[in-house]
């Protein structure tokens, strides 16, 4: 296992949701160690709630869960606009059938099937975390760049209007 690499002071906040006491427990527990905050949830309604209660970076849940599936719980946060954005992956057993495909379906970035390596479960929550920080700044980007040309639209009209005043004011004195 490679050593946990430091983060900032405000690390990740990553939601783990599974049904399995025990695999929640261990996950929670070896991602803690690498420097995340942990919410945990047993279920989907759970998690949902979570979601709502604070913010999360990313969601890490289970293909196969009852009552709501995983991506019953990823069509979920994908209709809910304030979490749409919000990286989910699910865990999913090479048994079952077709879950990439379920799960891409219903929005999830990705997969990983069990049994899986810790360490590349890590890079690829980096990876997801690290594209959605660019996603969400291109859009802080957008927004500024929108206000700004908003304020020159209004600056443009402005010095418009005042071109047509000063043009009007040029006629009256040649008059």
């Amino acid at each position: 296992m490679t050593p946990a690499v430091p983060r900032p002071a405000s690390r990740p906040r990553l939601l783990v949701v599974s049904p399995n006491r025990s695999h929640l427990a261990l996950l929670a527990r070896r991602l803690g160690a690498e420097g995340y905050a942990i919410v945990t949830a047993a279920d989907g309604a759970t998690a949902l709630g979570e979601l709502r209660r604070s913010p999360i970076d990313l969601v890490l849940a289970e293909l196969v869960m009852e009552p709501m599936s995983g991506p019953e719980l990823t069509r979920a946060i994908r209709e809910q606009l304030a979490f749409a954005e919000v990286p989910v992956m699910l865990i999913a057993s090479r048994a079952e059938a077709d879950p990439a495909v379920r799960a891409f379906e219903a929005g999830a970035e990705d997969v990983i099937l069990k049994p899986f390596h810790f360490e590349v479960l890590v890079a690829r929550i980096e990876r997801r975390r690290a594209a959605a920080e660019r996603v969400a700044s291109m859009r802080a980007d957008m927004k500024a760049m929108d206000a700004r040309a908003a304020m020159k639209a209004i600056e443009l009209g402005e010095l418009k209007d005042r071109m047509y005043q000063l043009e009007a004011e040029r006629r009256r004195v040649s008059a």
